[in-house]
């Protein structure tokens, strides 16, 4: 049995999006890794969830513990009934449901060196220092990557060491870089230059020291057949310099080209990663000689002090049996005392942070489990698969700052402090009982309940949120739940496959506690929905928190949250990169579109004519799919439904009803006729189109500069001739029919013999050179080459049209020529959706000399797939609980909160203050934010509401604003310039009559709030006025 069938089998459909992130080799390297988990309290049971989903060969939890009170407020498998029973025996059978492919066995007697020898990974928490020690050094030894995490109230610890012979295979998450070749010099060094994307600076990413490999060079064809070598960026280009720099070229030195012949034309380059071996110390050393991740070079002495602590809270517990009291003063002073005796090292120990670990370092809270659980469980499966560069060697991690700020800090004590009998008592520890009041009251309203979502509510639930009087969470998510989502949603299950995930989710966190207030919706939230998301609704709210992956909904969110001055917590990630922001009202700046980067867009005429990767022909794939078989048949349904469609008289309007006639016209009526259709289509694609742009551009064409036109980031393409014995020319013919015929409504049985028969009858006309055809070089010269409409084959079409709709509608059979619009579905295989694209992609591929893409790739790139992993999801939503910690607290300074950046596969971890609200409005030398409205009573003294004329003098009295003109949203309300009369009139109205009639839409009732934006007399130029909120229930206001 060869090598390839001994490994294990990955069920793409389950983990599809963790293949994007880690890889084939990489998941099954871990599918063969025996991991043990030792310790079932909140941050064990949070790492065995995360590697579990992950897909690791067995995990084994351990404990020898009986589950407390203070455990039930981080440990989400633990309810009240178990307490007092083995936390491994409960947890076991929860775990066990979360993935099929991995076994999870529990073991609650101690660890033997021979029971340790199974694992290939060994995981420590809540673990005395003399185990750890012990266990550590029997895995530096025998070659067992060993991993200890620890949380204690708002502090954590991690500590790696896999030991003096790991490898890693894959240091970094980013794709190898390639470029296309410009130029290369016979020299040492020779000097390469390779071919600049564009104007704004995206060249090529290579960085000094990175080793490459060449291919497909022409001339230097020596370069083809090398080993990997080191290279040197010898200059980057700046969007500045870009005029000075030939062909926008970047340089590299690329070692020893002398004797090599003269480059020619052509070649890619491309970065190798190449292993490497890190060195790790056991334990035992690096307690004294620690190797601190350091992020901040700032807070060196604070991650030392934070090192010292831990290490003087073991001391303690083996000295006093028992952890520190919270809020207790003489315990704390033992802390520091400890701590003393123990520095080492240069770094002084910052007392204070020690006391404050102190106080607060017998509670247990779910968000420091979840974020500390999930940078532990990225760092086991980096052990598991060698992929991602493993920590180095310790990483401290605090979040004080969740604390009462300094004048309310009084509002902890001993007492407030104390253990209640409940199951919040290790965030009592650390937060007091008032506050846990104050969280039970909470109304937040989560948007999504996908991976994020499912995480950030069981946070919730964990925390106690909404689970008092009073308090609720609004979920809403209008998706069901699919087979992918299963390994990282981990609310879901398998029986849950087409669900709603809102209701699923909901019932789900009403096990982890039943006390939370949750109602679950299937909503979208947009524009649309404001009947349920409105006024009322947003100003009921304590909070949002978004889990969204649409920039628009989240753009859409953020604005209504600045409307109604609400905080929003929003959080997002891709692979193993994280971020979260906070937004406070008057506090922080407020959500933006400036926050995300749209997706990438390709310029048309490199996806029509000039393609040079793999990721240009798929989108060429796609667009082909959505014009062939979606937007035609919506085009031809418009025009039977509609028999003015289209109204516009633009270039626009010819090419659709072109697209109708000739749809209408070549209606298939059998198997015969549809097969005939895609070879056709095969014909033109393939080998038609390429010969016509090889006419207008020979493969010896030069510039006007007397250069090569195809060179560069143009590949010259050459024509294919059809074989249907070849897979990708069969699937594109049998694929495209089937498709055909399903759009046209035709149930065709497919017959190999048939098949095969049209293809030997069928005549194909022969290529037809096109003289006076222009094919655009740049997308500018398309946008300026734009014609005008021929107006008179414009009425021929539609008189045309028209008169074959008569015809139809004479035969009755109009209705029965409405056709099917395909959509596309990145995730039914049986759909064969992906099968054309694929197929489509990689035959335009092979015309331009492209590497073909495997289906899991295309299915990435066509679907826009953002690849995902439990991990980083499991760490942004701890952060997100963090932050929504201080917006309870009602925290008022800035700097108490903390916008973060997260990268698991380094691991590095950016947390930084938020940026403060920049002015935004202007009038009269006066400044305000974003957050700031003028705000008017809607109703009078008598209780009726105003008109426009109260309006006016409510502004000038108050304002000193005298109203030019009037808006509501986009419509003009009031323009002083209109006619005198017409004036008079509007000012006598009220407003909500003036906002019905200029939008022709009724105001609910229930409405409680109009924006309107004004326009002022005597207004500078570059002034802005704030938004004006008129109330209309004034006494229901709650900003």
């Amino acid at each position: 049995m060869s090598a390839s069938e001994n490994r294990p089998k990955i069920d793409e459909g389950l983990y599809s999006r963790q293949l994007y992130v880690l890889g084939y080799e990489a998941m099954q390297k871990m599918a063969t890794a025996a991991v043990l988990v030792s310790g079932m309290k909140g941050l064990g049971v949070e790492i065995a969830k995360n590697i579990i989903l992950a897909g690791v060969k067995s995990v084994t939890v351990h404990d020898q513990h009986d589950a407390q009170w203070s455990d039930l407020s981080s440990q989400f498998y633990l309810t009240e009934k178990d307490v007092g029973q083995n936390r491994a025996v409960v947890s076991q059978h929860h775990l066990a449901e979360l993935n099929s492919y991995v076994p999870v066995l529990a073991y609650t007697e101690g660890l033997s060196e021979s029971f340790l020898s199974d694992f290939q990974v060994v995981v420590l928490t809540n673990s005395p220092l003399e185990e750890q020690l012990q266990i550590s050094d029997f895995c530096h030894a025998n070659n067992i990557c060993f991993v200890l995490a620890d949380t204690k109230g708002l502090a954590g610890q991690l500590f790696c060491d896999f030991g003096e012979h790991f490898v890693v295979y894959d240091a970094s998450e980013d794709e190898p870089v390639s470029a296309v070749i410009q130029h290369i010099t016979q020299g040492n060094p020779g000097m390469l230059t390779v071919a600049c994307e564009d104007e704004q600076g995206q060249g090529h990413q290579f960085e000094d020291g990175d080793w490459v490999t060449f291919k497909e060079v022409e001339g230097m064809t020596e370069l083809n057949n090398l080993e990997p070598r080191s290279i040197h960026v010898t200059g980057n280009m700046t969007s500045a310099s870009f005029s000075t720099c030939l062909y926008g070229q970047y340089s590299l030195e690329i070692g020893d080209t002398f004797s090599f012949s003269p480059y020619k034309s052509g070649g890619i380059i491309t970065q190798v990663k190449k292993p490497q071996q890190p060195s790790f110390d056991s334990l035992r050393v690096s307690m004294t000689s620690p190797k601190i991740k350091t992020p901040d070079a700032g807070k060196v002495s604070r991650y030392h002090t934070l090192h010292m602590a831990f290490w003087a809270l073991h001391l303690f517990q083996s000295k006093m049996k028992r952890l520190p009291r919270p809020r207790d003063q003489a315990d704390a002073e033992e802390m520091v005392k400890l701590a003393q005796s123990l520095a080492v090292g240069p770094e002084p120990l910052v007392e204070h942070l020690v006391q404050t670990f102190a106080y607060g370092c017998s509670g247990d809270l779910s968000p420091i489990s979840a974020f500390i659980g999930a940078v532990a469980a990225q760092e086991v499966l980096k052990a598991a698969s060698g992929k991602f560069t493993p920590l180095n060697q310790w990483l401290y991690f605090d979040a004080y700052e969740c604390l009462p700020e300094e004048d309310r800090t009084a509002l902890l004590t001993e007492e407030d402090c104390a253990p209640h009998g409940s199951r919040y008592d290790g965030q009592i520890a650390v937060f007091g009982a008032d506050f846990q009041e104050r969280l039970g009251k909470q109304k937040y309203f989560v948007v999504g309940a996908g991976a994020i979502g499912c995480e950030l509510l069981k946070n919730f639930a964990m925390i106690g949120l909404a689970a008092g009087k009073g308090g609720n969470i609004t979920v809403t998510d209008m998706d069901t739940i699919e087979y992918s989502n299963l390994n990282r949603q981990f609310l879901f299950r398998a029986q849950d496959v087409s669900l709603l995930k809102s209701e699923v989710a909901a019932a789900a966190i009403k096990l982890i506690n039943p006390s939370i207030n949750v109602t679950a919706e299937q909503n979208q939230v947009g524009p649309d929905t404001e009947c349920y998301y409105g006024d009322e609704f947003f100003l009921g709210l304590d909070g949002v928190a978004t889990a969204l992956d649409s920039l628009q909904a989240r753009a859409y969110v953020g604005k209504q949250c600045t409307k109604y001055l609400k905080p929003l917590l929003d959080s997002g990630t891709q692979g193993t990169r994280g971020n979260v922001q906070v937004y406070v009202p008057f506090l922080t700046e407020s959500y933006g579109y400036a926050m995300d980067q749209d997706e990438e867009e390709y310029p048309l005429c490199t996806l029509r004519y000039f393609p040079t990767t793999i990721q240009h022909t798929l989108q060429w794939a796609r667009n082909q799919f959505e014009g062939l078989f979606r937007k035609r048949a919506e085009t031809v349904n418009k025009f039977l439904q509609d028999p003015s469609f289209p109204e516009t008289q633009e270039v626009e309007a010819l090419e659709m009803l072109e697209l109708v006639l000739d749809s209408l016209q070549k209606k298939p009526r059998s198997w015969r006729d549809c097969v005939a259709w895609a070879r056709r289509l095969w014909e033109q694609l393939f080998s038609h189109d390429i010969q016509q742009l090889r006419h207008n551009f020979p493969p010896e064409h030069e510039t006007i500069s007397g250069l090569p036109f195809w060179s560069g980031l143009k590949r010259c393409p050459k024509k294919l001739d059809f074989n249907f014995s070849n897979t990708t020319h069969r699937t594109f013919l049998l694929v495209a029919s089937h498709l055909f015929a399903q759009m046209y409504r035709l149930n065709v049985s497919e017959s190999n013999a048939a098949t095969s028969q049209v293809l030997l009858d069928l005549q194909l006309p022969p290529f037809q050179l096109r003289n006076g055809v222009h094919i655009f070089v740049t997308d500018q010269e398309m946008q300026r080459s734009q014609g005008t409409v021929d107006k008179m084959r414009l009425a021929e079409l539609r008189q045309d049209l028209a008169s074959l709709r008569r015809q139809l509608e004479e035969q009755g059979t109009l209705l029965s020529c409405l056709m099917e619009p395909i959509h596309f579905e990145k995730d039914e295989d049986s759909s064969s959706h992906l099968d054309f694209i694929i197929a489509a992609a990689n035959l335009r591929a092979e015309n331009y000399g492209i590497p073909p893409a495997d289906k899991l790739q295309a299915k990435r790139i066509v679907g826009r797939i953002v690849p995902a992993i439990a991990t980083t999801t499991a760490a942004v939503a701890g952060l997100v609980c963090l932050e929504l910690y201080k917006l309870v607290w009602g925290h008022r300074n800035l700097s108490s909160y903390r916008s973060s950046f997260l990268w698991l596969s380094e691991p590095l971890l950016n947390r930084f203050q938020p940026q403060s609200p920049q002015p935004t409005y202007k009038y009269h030398q006066k400044i305000w934010s974003c957050w700031d409205r003028i705000e008017v009573p809607g109703v009078d003294a008598k209780g009726e509401e105003i008109t426009l004329n109260g309006l006016f003098d409510h502004l000038q009295r108050n304002h000193s604003l005298v109203l030019q003109m009037l808006l509501y949203g986009n419509v003009i309300i009031y323009d002083r310039s209109c006619a005198e009369e017409k004036r008079k009139k509007l000012l006598s109205n009220r407003l909500t009559e003036l906002v019905c009639h200029a939008t022709a839409e009724t105001v609910s009732k229930d409405c409680q709030l109009l924006v309107f934006e004004i326009v002022c007399e005597n207004e500078e130029v570059d002034a802005l006025l704030p938004p004006v909120h008129v109330w209309l229930h004034p006494m229901n206001r709650k900003v």
